[in-house]
């Protein structure tokens, strides 16, 4: 897929903000700079990647402008854009969509699933992008690139590199080793990458029980070039929790006397990705390149559960399979206009099952699966998108798309045989002023954007069964209709030979939101009775800031503020938002005194959040009376010991504060001492 165009090398970010001119490739589907992008681009970079500590590629986003990340339970973290959250966020691993038939639109496990320490790059373009990339691209679009090595001449060349990570908040290793060999033509890459967590330390000395995991991941890459303007690439990447414990089910909450569960683990949790790409280069009289992408993805979701006080354990096996087709082309106009279009097609099938065991007498028995045995989703969708200079000054960026969605719900589990069919015309509209001078050695750049999105309700919307965090039940409902959200932002970016920075400002209106609502039944082992239904309307409006600022060769300072207000809508009753992120952000200084070292100074911070939601108030993860707020100061000091082997040393949480962050289902770890090493050959 063209999103996938040019990837870096990357890893994690260091608390540094990128410059504005760094090119993207996921707001419009070609290498273009940020600062001529009327959208809000985040991204990471290689250097901060390697730089940084992620114990999840979620992680890697923490403080940056526009993404808060929350996790319910250790080794599993999602990312909030503009309020929005899982499946109403798109995610994209190389240009294939990590979302699929049974991603919810809540905190979810799956995103853990691509290897951070395989990453060149992470982008996400806030804000709706459905002409680009159609369903869930709701709150805005996150980009997961892997590495993409190239070599120069026709002699046979290889590179390698090791890299180890010990933190001591929780005595975790995080370990890759990775390699590449070819010449110009051809070139075989891959790696492999290692976890192990033991039970995590938190602010004032606590540990918390269930928080040990370990992950294990590869992938390998080849990329061959058999003549002028064509070029294959085929890879493949699997990553594997074996057991992961869900600390929030069996740790008492806000406002519980004892846990939901004696045993909750997901057991294990697994994906494996393949594809290939053709890309062309060749021009022609309908375009200038030409990607067809096909892909296959394997999520594996098995789980093994037992409320507290009961005799049944259950056990359950949750498979989603994904076939993904894409063909993309560009053709450049003029000189003054660009077009890309194409067309994708994706399909996700269901396998799921589950088994009740008595602990006691060792009877099985069949329960109803938490999917639907064999439930479909298929998304087709035809788009195409204009980047057009008007003048020297003014350029327009705009896109449609048409997208066909079927979802298919076999019978039983709770959920008569159905067949629910969506389709829509999204779209997005952006304009790009020059309002400096065009000789001038600033830049300042107004953009302003309005854009629809639309998201046909997935399998786990209609027909999900079975037991839910935050001591919930929910129980399927097939009569669903898609959501939709009109998004409006506007803002200044600006980037000079001191100072670089970007200030924007949004507005969503989400209509006929998709949420789970009280029914007000309560099950046997006490559990509270929800299902997904139509009935929300939400309002969501904030900020968004960066600014980074070169005072001189070896010192650069930077800040970060996000902020996010949301109300929803209910049967004429309007309340805040569920899980809207404070105010938050980073703001650090970076000190180079030399060509060996490297030492930084900063801090993390996020304002105390007491807008909470009906459901934000029963939920276990977050305190009746309000997330606090808090300030955590962390320094770094690194050496490059030689051209080839880097060292550091970063302390994080240096007041051994206890805090959490808003929504997470534990504490974030206490004063963490961090030492890397990376090691080039």
């Amino acid at each position: 897929m063209a999103a996938a165009l040019a990837p870096a090398l990357a890893q994690t970010p260091t608390p540094a903000t990128p410059e504005l001119g760094t090119v993207q490739v996921t707001a419009t589907r070609r290498a273009e700079s940020t600062l001529e992008v009327p959208a809000g681009v985040t991204i990471v970079t290689e250097e901060q990647i390697r730089e940084a500590f992620a114990p999840t590629a979620m992680d890697l986003l923490h403080g940056e402008v526009g993404t808060f990340v929350q996790q319910t339970t250790p080794g599993q973290s999602i990312v909030i854009v503009r309020g929005l959250k899982g499946s109403e966020v798109l995610h994209l691993v190389d240009g294939f969509r990590l979302n699929n038939a049974i991603f919810r639109n809540s905190p979810n496990q799956y995103i853990a699933l691509v290897d951070g320490q395989a990453l060149s790059r992470v982008e996400v373009v806030r804000g709706p992008n459905s002409a680009l990339y159609g369903g869930d691209a709701m709150g805005g679009v996150v980009q997961m690139l892997t590495g993409d090595p190239r070599f120069d001449g026709s002699e046979w060349q290889t590179v390698g590199r090791l890299s180890a990570t010990f933190a001591s908040a929780d005595d975790s290793i995080l370990a890759r080793a990775e390699g590449s060999a070819g010449y110009e033509d051809f070139v075989l890459s891959g790696g492999v990458s290692y976890q192990s967590v033991e039970e995590l330390r938190v602010g004032t000395g606590d540990t918390l029980p269930f928080t040990a995991f370990r992950a294990r991941a590869g992938n390998l890459k080849a990329v061959w070039t058999p003549s002028v303007g064509h070029e294959f690439m085929v890879q493949a990447q699997a990553l594997t929790q074996p057991r992961t414990q869900r600390f929030d089910e069996l740790v008492p909450g806000f406002g519980q006397s004892r846990a939901n569960a004696s045993e909750f683990a997901f057991e294990p949790a697994t994906r494996e990705f393949a594809q290939a790409r053709w890309r062309l280069t060749n021009p022609t009289p309908i375009f200038d390149s030409f990607d067809l992408m096909a892909g296959h993805q394997s999520i594996r979701d098995d789980r093994r559960n037992r409320d507290f006080g009961s005799v049944n354990r259950d056990t359950e096996q949750n498979d989603v399979d994904t076939l993904g087709i894409s063909a993309v082309a560009e053709k450049t106009l003029s000189s003054a206009g660009h077009l890309a279009y194409g067309a994708e097609f994706y399909r996700d099938e269901v396998a799921s099952t589950r088994q009740r065991t008595h602990i006691t007498t060792g009877a099985v028995s069949t329960r109803a699966s938490r999917f639907p045995n064999g439930s479909t989703m298929r998304q087709f969708g035809l788009f195409a998108t204009c980047d057009w200079r008007v003048t020297d000054r003014v350029d327009v960026n705009g896109g449609l798309r048409y997208s066909d969605v079927v979802t298919k719900l076999p019978a039983g589990g709770g959920v008569a045989g159905v067949e629910v069919a969506a389709n829509d015309l999204s779209g997005n509209l952006g304009v790009n002023w020059l309002v400096s001078p065009l000789e001038s050695e600033s830049e300042w750049r107004l953009v302003a954007n309005a854009g629809r999105g639309f998201r046909a309700p997935n399998v786990f919307d209609l027909g999900v069964f079975g037991d839910r965090p935050s001591n919930r039940f929910s129980i399927p409902n097939a009569d669903l209709e898609p959501e939709t959200v009109l998004t409006f932002d506007t803002g200044l970016k600006f980037q000079g030979a001191v100072w670089s920075g970007e200030a924007m400002v949004f507005r969503s209106q989400y209509r006929d939101k998709i949420t789970s609502v009280l029914t007000g039944g309560v099950t046997d082992s006490g559990r509270l009775i929800v299902q997904n239904r139509n009935i929300a309307q939400q309002t969501l409006y904030g900020f968004e800031a960066g600014l980074k600022g070169k005072l001189r060769d070896d010192l650069d300072v930077y800040a970060t503020a996000t902020f996010t207000r949301g109300e929803e809508t209910v049967n004429d009753s309007t309340d805040p938002a569920d899980r809207v992120p404070p105010l938050y952000g980073k703001l650090g200084a970076r000190w180079k005194p030399d060509g060996k070292w490297l030492l930084e100074g900063y801090a993390f911070y996020a304002a105390r959040q007491d807008r909470l939601s009906p459901r934000d108030q029963v939920d276990p993860r977050i305190n009746p009376e309000g997330t606090a707020g808090w300030v955590t100061w962390n320094a770094r000091v690194a050496y490059a010991a030689s051209p080839d082997l880097d060292v550091s040393l970063r302390v994080e949480n240096i007041s051994d504060r206890r805090y959490r962050e808003h929504g997470s289902g534990l504490d974030e770890p206490g004063r963490n001492f961090i030492l890397s090493a990376d090691w080039r050959f």
